[in-house]
């Protein structure tokens, strides 16, 4: 069975859970998904990777070996910093 690409990874994922926002970036045997879905709303983080296995189903078994993945609400996504560096990022500094 041949490595999957990142691109399939990512129709597999979408096809078993609406998303807002889904990438995954990987070289086929090493993944790293940024799942963004209202799903997740009340959701442990093990349990939206559940979710996401579940959406992946036996394709996930059969041959993505290594998925890593960050999941989040649209509420989290909107809150987070989109990209290391864009911008001034919130200090921390308690004065």
């Amino acid at each position: 069975m041949s490595e999957p690409t990142a691109d399939e990874v990512r129709g597999f994922i979408a096809a078993g859970l609406p998303c807002t926002h889904l990438e995954v970036e990987g070289d086929g045997r090493h993944f790293f998904a940024t799942i963004v879905s209202a799903e997740f709303e009340g959701l442990a983080r093990v349990r939206r990777h559940q979710r996401v296995y579940a959406a992946l189903g036996d394709r996930m078994r059969a041959q993505i070996h290594a998925l890593s993945m960050k999941t989040l609400t649209p509420a989290e996504f909107a809150a987070a910093p989109a990209s290391q560096g864009a911008g001034p990022a919130p200090s921390h500094h308690h004065h």
